[in-house]
Formats: structure tokens, C-alpha cells, sequence
């Protein structure tokens, strides 16, 4: 028998679910909310709100007002998607399958915002039940949608519409998955593919909504119906719905990135419909989708020399779209000084702490602080992770998004005009020249901004024609700092933070007529009484910092007082891009802060700050970054500050690591962010590297608790960016505070060596785990270092693990590189425990160690290495040739160095290996000559002469 409701819970219920949302009556608000709390125990509630959602008119016991009971049915839909997705897979078969007989009927409701809720309720089943959970749903929406029989609403097909979107959003790869040989995908698609053709524009544009779901994957279904997609797409581009053709633009943008070969022989019609699609007034989402599709093109190899020739049709639409629309001018227009005052907590930006880079990773990762491309100020590509069938509940906006911080149609098409710079040059800067030549001294800001930015757009791809022009445009952009409209100031900073490199590597004439302007106006706009000004200038100035580098020497004074007056007036928001301004400072010019005293100027500011922020702020995490390069810059004269800063950060991670201890055994408590381990493990290896050795020890010695428990946790923390920081201080520690490492150093291998187990990196999705092992090795090497013939009890279980890691070409060749340092650095003090082994090792070992650079490290693994060979020469047979060959190769400062130098030990041993295979090997020479020639040379110049 089918469940029927009971007519005073009903009547209850609805008049609970009406009141819940009544904002005029807080006391029947509050009681309502009370009484449905106390309903939700109720092993029924679900069907109620379910026949409440879909039942389109009041029952008879319940006398409401229409609007009321939408309010009502509103509500319960709300409450019904909540509990189905908190509690679903403890619902009663029953109860499920009553919610599914009766839900899909308000997908036929007349209004849209019911349908929208029937089809959220329709997917969250489906979410947390599966695809297999409710198999037929597919088939109904379809043949909803289809409307075979004719019976079948426009609305209703609109609704089973929007619901299978919103399933297609959530479920993209489990649709795509086989369930007794078949993929659900391979029936959806084709039947997607038919609703584009459907009389109505809402169908028609979610069906390739939906599409646009699939392409990027690029299932099988859409391979086997590419061709079909195609025609569709042409079909529905002169769709007279904006709705439509926005999506189009999208697919378009997506099969340019799966199928570039499908797309390049539509090229030239694509490219007219875009520009197009791009100036559609008002429709700045169609505008936005038209001008990603030249984003796209610009970053494929395989389709971006199709574009050259259209470049004179696709310049022009990019620079008229870069200009701010009507009313972001009334909004930016209001924007004045603020510079005074406090920020809401909601404008500051959520910092995220950056991991200690893994230890002899010879690749190049030179990525920069301060590359200007903030969000405030010229463009940032952004990547939305949220599903787009996640509709929030009654549509709520958030009111506290600022514009300025959203991807949108200028910011796009910035960055396609930056693109396609760095593709064609010269052609781009000569299609933009005239609008420049006409804008930027144009007497409407608007234009003078949009032209900025252009300028600053191309400034990487076409430098090498810009730069003739440099002399006058920079002068002018720097009269533009002036501009009395702040948002032209604020792009005039961005740009010429572009721009800044070709200033910094003029002659010393050059640097004193465009650098040093360049520089000053940055640096005073950095005061500006404008916040955005402010921190578009602070950014500027990081990029112009990276650019200038070492060049930045001789004017440290001068910037470091203006950081210091920074630090006095920032509000809290732009202190996060003054310290990047003073880390990147610190990392480029270094011990120039300690020469010329700037210590006495910079660290009172610093302080200041670092007395003011809490420890559970999460501006302590670039604080304690930018501390860190400080302390490295200034070495000893760190020294003054360092027991303080030392000892917060040992409580800092004391703390988080409690907490972390309180949420792992007690549900209550909240995991603490492990940014504050991260950073704060960061600082602590800066500073032991900063200060003497004595002082070092003096604060290890003074930690409360000890730093090496505190350390032992971190090596064992589950967050990977922890333990690669925690890994980093070990090895520092066993550089600078050996003897306080040592008594500790029983409990601290028996962790080490468990993390090098290379089997369990696979599983780690973002490969992170690899440069925790990297730092492990590197540590590795370094304990080895100091503690000689102290690790024998160790070898066996060291050798099992970096012998794994060395044999193993699946995981990263700088793995491979430190696991064959750090066995030979093993060597130095065990050589007689690997030497049994050395047959197998040798040709791992130097397969590795020769694409290491030469350096302290290297040398010191050969060394060990070459005490192997002497406790095993006859192990080398097959790879001997090759040895020499690598030892051919060293820098001739590291064999030739001076007496009681760390090099006459590597000349030393290596003599005494030679002398070894003289021995044994009856005619040396002739041996020698199967190295090949250059080789043979080279090793008998530096060893043998």
C-alpha cells in the first residue's frame, strides 16, 4: 500500500517549514526551527517533505496562502536534499523508494525555482546512492525530455533537462564507467546530441551544457560522435538563444583542446564567429566564452600558427574588450583614498604556506614571488573547482565578492593578448601599435587604462620591438603615475613591473635615466593613499625585484626605508605583499643588508609586526617565510632577534601538533592548518643556518619542548608538505647542530629510515611524497657525513631502502641522484658493509651520480664510493671504464685543491683506486685506451701527470 501522510503531522510540518523562513516573525521563526529539529527524529519526515515538495497545492488541513505554501515546499525541498545527503545510505529501502516514486513529479512544476529544486533533490540521490542505486532515472528524464508521446509539458521537458544536466555535473566519470558491459555515456550522449535540436531554448542549451561536461574527458562517446558534435555545433551557432551560443563558444573551446585537428580546417569561419560572439553587447558571459577560445588557441602548438593570419580581425576585438564597461566605471569612480582605513576580515586573502623545495631537485624551479599578475591589477588565470550543478540553495549571492577578483571578459582578453605576444611578436605589437598610438594619452581614463594594460600585455612576447619605444613610453607611464584616477595608477604600476628587466640590465647611464625612475615611482606609489594602488605597486615592485636582482645593491637604503614607512601604514591586507617586497629583497641582495646595517632599520619594523600578529593568524605564515630569507641575509646579525622568533616558532608547532593530536582522538576538536608546521619548520632551518654555530646550539639547547621530539612528530605527520619541511631541518641540523643531533639520533633513524619506502609513492596522486623522500635521502647524506662508522647498526636497513629507490626508473631522476649521494656519502664511514654488495650497485650508482652536478656533494659521494671499490676492486669489472670516465669529468678545482682541502682528499683517494687496478690490471695503460680519446686525456692530465 502506498504511503499516505497523516493530516495534523502534515498540517504541523508545513506550517513548521513556513515559519522557518519567516524573517518578520524571529519568535516563530525560532520555534519552528526548534519543532523541525525535534521532527527530524521521525522515521517518516522524509516522505512528508517529499509529498510537502510535491504536491503543487495545499492539502486539505492545511490553510495557507499561496505564497506561503511555496515558501513551505521551498523549504522542504532545502531540508529533504540535506538529509539526503548527510543520512542517505541509512534510509529505509522504503522511504527511498517512495522519495523517488514521487519526486521526478516536481520536475513538471510551473515554476522554475521548484524544478531547480527537484532536479537538486534528483542528484543528490543519484550522488549518494550511485548510478546503479537508481538506474532507471537516466531512461525516465530521457524519455521526459523526449516527449515521444506528446503529453509531456515544455516546462516538464525543461525540468528533466536541468536534472539530468545537474546529474551529468556530478557523476561525469561514473557515467562513463561499465555496469554489466555497458556505459551509461555511450546511451546518453547520442540522446544529448538529439535535445540540441529541441524548440526550446532552455533544453537546448543545457543539453550542450551537458555535453560540454564530457568533451574535456574525452570518452569514447565523444570520439565516436566528434563528427556529429561538429555539425551540431555549426547548426546551432546562429541559435538566436545567447544562451546557446554561449555554450557553443564553449565546446568549441573545449574540442580546440581534445581535437585540435578537427578544428583547424574551420579556422578561418571560427575565428569570424568568435569576434563576433565577442563584441555581443551586453552578454558579457557569451563575450567571456568567445574570447577564451583565443586563450585556448594561443597555448596549442598544434593550432596556434592557424591563427597568424587572422590576427589584424582578432587583435582589435581583444584591446575594445579590454576597456571596463559602464558600470565598473561608475563603481571604480567611487574608489578613492581608503588608504586609512582597517580592512574587513573578509577583503584579506587567504595566504597558503609555500614547502620547503626538496633538496637537489636539479630541474628549474624558478617560479617568481612577485610576478605582478594579481588579480587587482592586470589579469590572473583562475580555475573554478566548483561543479556547476552545485546551485546554491534560493540562490543567495555573495554579496562580499569583489569584481575586481573575478575572471572576466578584460582579464581574458589581457591574457590572450599576452599569449598570443609570446606566439607571434612582432605581428601583435604592430596590430596593437595604433590603438596604443591612439589611447594612451587618451582624455578618458577608461581608454588610457585599457591602453596600459595593453602595453603591459605584450611587454614579454614583443620586447624586442617595444623596446626602441622604451625611452619615451616608460617616461610617460611614469607621468602616469600621477594619474588622479587610482585605477589607472594601479595598472601604470603593473606595466612598468613589466617592463622593468629592460631598465635593470641598461648600462650604468641607462639605469640612471629609466631604471632609477622606474624604481622611485614604484616605490612612492607603494604609499599610495589609494589600498589598491598600493598593492598593485608592492607587487610591481616584487617582479622588479626578481628581474633586477643583484643590480638592486646599491639602492638597498633607499628601499628598505621606504619598506619600513610600508610597514607603519599597511593595513592588514597588503602587509601579505610587503613581505613577498622584503623576502624577494632579501633573497637577491643578501648579505648587502648586513653590510650596510640595514638590519637596525628593517628588523625593528619586522618585530613590530611579528609582536602584533597572533599565533593563529594566517598572516604569521608568510611572516615566518619572509623571516626566514631574512635571517639567511643577514647571518650573525640575526643573532639578536633569533631567541625570541626561535622559541614562538617551537611553540607554534608544539601547539599545532597538539591540536592535531586532540582532533585525530576527539571528533569535537578541528584539525589545526598544517601551514603553521610548515612555515614554522621553515624558519627554524633558516635561522640554524643563519647564526653561528654556537648560537644555533644555544637555541636547540633553550627549546621548550625540545626541538628534536618536536622534530620526531613532524617526521611522522601525514601531510606530506610537513614532512618534507621536517626532513629539510634534519639534514640542516646535522650540518650546523650535529652534536645536539646526535644522542637523539637512535629514535630519529628508526623514523627516517621507514619514510624512504619509495612503494608507498604511487598511491600519492600529486607526487608529493617523492620530495619528502628526496629530503630524507638528502638528510640521509648529511647524518652519514658526521657520524662516520656510527651508522654501521644502520646500513642493512639504509641499503634495502636507497638500493630500491637507486634501482627503481619509475620514480623522478633527482630520486635516483640522492639515494646514490647518499649511499655514497654511507660509504665515507661504512665502506666494508656495502662492499659485498658493489657489483650490483655500481652501475645504478653511476648511472646516477653522473647527471649530478659537480659539487660538495657529489665529491663527497664519490669519495665514499671509491672507499667501496678499495674494500671490493674486483666488484667494478664491468663498469670500471665507466667509473674513470666519470671521474675524467671533474672540475679541475676539485681534484686540484689546495693541501688539507676537502679536494686533496677526493686526488688522494682516487690515487690510491688507480694504484689499486695498476696492480691488478697487467697492462694499464692499454686498458686505459679503450676510454674514449678525450676522456683517456683528460684523466691522465688530472691524475696521472
Amino acid at each position: 500500500m502506498t504511503w499516505q501522510p497523516q493530516e495534523e503531522p502534515l498540517r504541523q510540518l508545513a506550517q513548521c517549514l513556513k515559519d522557518s523562513l519567516s524573517g518578520h516573525d524571529p519568535s516563530a521563526q525560532k520555534n519552528a526551527e526548534l519543532m523541525l529539529r525535534q521532527a527530524k527524529a521521525s522515521p517518516d519526515i522524509d516522505n512528508y517533505l517529499a509529498y510537502v515538495f510535491s504536491n503543487t497545492t495545499p492539502p486539505a488541513p492545511v490553510n495557507m496562502s499561496p505564497t506561503d505554501y511555496y515558501t513551505a515546499r521551498a523549504a522542504a525541498a532545502v531540508m529533504l536534499k540535506n538529509d539526503i545527503k548527510n543520512s542517505y545510505k541509512t534510509l529505509p529501502e522504503s522511504v527511498k523508494a517512495y522519495i523517488k516514486s514521487i519526486i521526478l513529479v516536481g520536475l513538471q512544476d510551473p515554476t522554475a525555482q521548484m524544478r531547480n529544486y527537484a532536479g537538486n533533490v534528483v542528484t543528490e540521490i543519484v550522488k549518494q546512492g550511485g548510478i546503479m542505486g537508481w538506474p532507471q532515472v537516466l531512461a525516465e528524464l530521457i524519455t521526459m525530455v523526449s516527449n515521444a508521446s506528446g503529453s509531456i509539458s515544455q516546462q516538464a521537458q525543461e525540468g528533466g533537462m536541468s536534472a539530468l544536466l545537474k546529474i551529468c555535473e556530478d557523476n561525469k566519470r561514473a557515467l562513463d564507467r561499465e555496469y554489466q558491459s555497458q556505459k551509461p555515456l555511450d546511451f546518453i550522449f547520442p540522446k544529448l546530441l538529439e535535445f540540441t535540436g529541441s524548440p526550446s531554448p532552455k533544453v537546448r542549451a543545457d543539453a550542450l551544457s551537458s555535453i560540454n561536461v564530457f568533451i574535456p574527458e574525452k570518452p569514447a562517446a565523444v570520439v565516436a560522435n566528434l563528427d556529429a558534435l561538429l555539425q551540431q555545433l555549426f547548426r546551432l551557432a546562429s541559435d538566436s538563444s545567447e544562451d546557446v551560443r554561449k555554450h557553443v563558444c564553449r565546446s568549441f573551446v573545449h574540442l580546440a583542446d581534445i581535437a585540435p585537428e578537427a578544428i583547424r580546417p574551420h579556422m578561418a569561419g571560427l575565428v569570424d564567429y568568435m569576434v563576433t560572439q565577442q563584441r555581443t553587447p551586453d552578454n558579457s558571459e557569451l563575450a567571456l566564452d568567445a574570447a577564451e577560445f583565443w586563450l585556448c588557441v594561443g597555448e596549442d602548438k598544434k593550432l596556434r600558427d592557424s591563427l597568424g593570419p587572422y590576427l589584424d580581425k582578432v587583435i582589435p576585438v581583444l584591446l575594445e574588450s579590454m576597456v571596463y564597461g559602464e558600470d565598473d566605471i561608475l563603481r571604480l569612480e567611487g574608489e578613492k583614498e581608503d588608504a586609512e582605513q582597517e580592512d574587513r576580515e573578509e577583503d584579506i586573502k587567504p595566504v597558503f604556506a609555500a614547502t620547503k623545495a626538496a633538496r637537489l631537485t636539479n630541474g628549474d624551479d624558478s617560479s617568481a614571488n612577485g610576478n605582478g599578475l594579481s588579480a587587482s591589477a592586470g589579469y590572473a588565470y583562475e580555475d573554478d573547482d566548483l561543479s556547476e550543478g552545485e546551485l546554491e540553495d534560493f540562490d543567495e549571492e555573495d554579496e562580499d565578492v569583489d569584481p575586481e577578483e573575478q575572471w572576466n571578459l578584460r582579464k581574458c582578453s589581457a591574457a590572450a593578448l599576452d599569449v598570443l605576444a609570446s606566439v607571434f611578436h612582432e605581428p601583435v605589437f604592430q596590430s596593437t601599435l595604433p590603438y596604443l598610438t591612439t589611447n594612451l594619452s587618451h582624455a578618458e581614463w577608461p581608454n588610457r587604462e585599457a591602453a596600459v594594460l595593453a602595453l603591459g600585455a605584450i611587454a614579454d612576447g614583443c620586447m624586442s620591438v617595444v623596446e626602441p619605444h622604451l625611452p619615451n613610453l616608460t617616461q610617460y607611464l611614469i607621468s602616469l603615475l600621477q594619474d588622479p584616477e587610482p585605477v589607472v595608477r594601479q595598472i601604470t604600476c603593473w606595466s612598468l613591473g613589466r617592463y622593468s628587466g629592460w631598465a635593470a640590465n641598461l648600462d650604468q647611464a641607462g639605469k640612471q635615466q629609466y631604471f632609477e625612475p622606474i624604481m622611485d615611482g614604484i616605490l612612492r606609489r607603494m604609499l599610495d593613499p589609494n589600498k589598491r594602488v598600493q598593492e598593485a605597486a608592492a607587487s610591481a615592485f616584487a617582479n622588479l625585484e626578481e628581474k633586477a636582482n643583484v643590480a638592486l645593491k646599491s639602492y638597498c637604503g633607499v628601499i628598505v626605508r621606504q619598506f619600513v614607512e610600508c610597514f607603519g601604514k599597511y593595513k592588514d591586507r597588503n602587509m601579505f605583499i610587503l613581505y613577498d617586497c622584503v623576502q624577494t629583497l632579501a633573497e637577491h641582495v643578501g648579505p648587502e643588508l648586513e653590510n650596510q646595517k640595514l638590519d637596525k632599520i628593517l628588523m625593528p619594523a619586522l618585530m613590530e609586526r611579528w609582536n602584533k600578529v597572533s599565533d593563529q593568524s594566517r598572516e604569521m605564515f608568510p611572516l615566518l617565510e619572509c623571516l626566514s630569507y631574512v635571517a639567511t641575509a643577514l647571518g650573525r646579525s640575526f643573532s639578536d632577534h633569533a631567541p625570541p622568533i626561535f622559541a614562538r616558532c617551537i611553540n607554534i608547532i608544539h601547539r599545532n601538533l597538539e591540536e592535531t593530536w586532540l582532533a585525530g582522538s576527539n571528533s569535537e576538536f578541528e584539525a589545526p592548518d598544517k601551514d603553521f608546521l610548515v612555515t614554522g619548520l621553515d624558519l627554524l632551518s633558516a635561522i640554524i643556518q643563519a647564526l653561528p654555530e654556537t648560537d644555533s646550539m644555544a637555541l636547540v639547547d633553550a627549546s621548550q619542548p625540545n626541538l628534536f621530539d618536536l622534530l620526531g612528530f613532524c617526521m611522522k605527520d601525514p601531510n606530506n608538505d610537513v614532512r618534507q619541511s621536517a626532513y629539510a631541518l634534519l639534514g640542516d641540523c646535522a650540518i650546523y647542530v650535529f652534536p645536539r643531533l646526535q644522542p637523539r639520533l637512535p629514535a630519529i633513524l628508526d623514523i627516517l629510515i621507514a619514510q624512504l619506502d619509495v612503494t608507498k609513492a604511487p598511491a600519492d596522486r600529486e607526487g608529493t611524497v617523492y620530495s619528502v623522500i628526496n629530503n630524507a635521502c638528502w638528510s640521509v647524506g648529511e647524518i652519514s657525513m658526521r657520524q662516520g662508522r656510527g651508522m654501521e647498526p644502520y646500513v642493512e636497513k639504509l641499503l634495502e631502502k636507497l638500493g630500491l629507490i637507486l634501482f627503481n626508473d619509475q620514480v623522478p631522476e633527482s630520486l635516483n641522484e640522492n639515494a646514490a649521494i647518499a649511499l655514497g656519502r654511507l660509504g665515507i664511514g661504512c665502506p666494508q658493509y656495502l662492499a659485498v654488495h658493489l657489483a650490483q650497485l655500481a652501475q645504478p650508482f653511476l648511472q646516477a651520480i653522473k647527471k649530478v652536478v659537480w659539487t660538495d656533494e657529489k665529491s663527497h659521494a664519490l669519495i665514499g664510493f671509491m672507499g667501496i671499490i678499495l674494500a671490493n676492486p674486483p666488484a667494478m669489472e664491468q663498469c670500471l671504464l665507466e667509473f674513470f670516465a666519470e671521474m675524467a669529468s671533474a672540475n679541475k678545482e676539485i681534484v686540484t685543491g689546495g693541501p688539507g682541502d676537502e679536494e686533496q682528499l677526493f686526488r688522494k683517494t682516487f690515487l690510491q683506486v688507480l694504484k689499486q687496478y695498476q696492480t691488478m690490471i697487467p697492462d694499464f695503460d692499454g686498458f686505459l685506451h679503450n676510454l674514449p680519446p678525450q676522456k683517456e686525456q683528460i684523466l691522465r692530465q688530472l691524475y696521472l701527470s
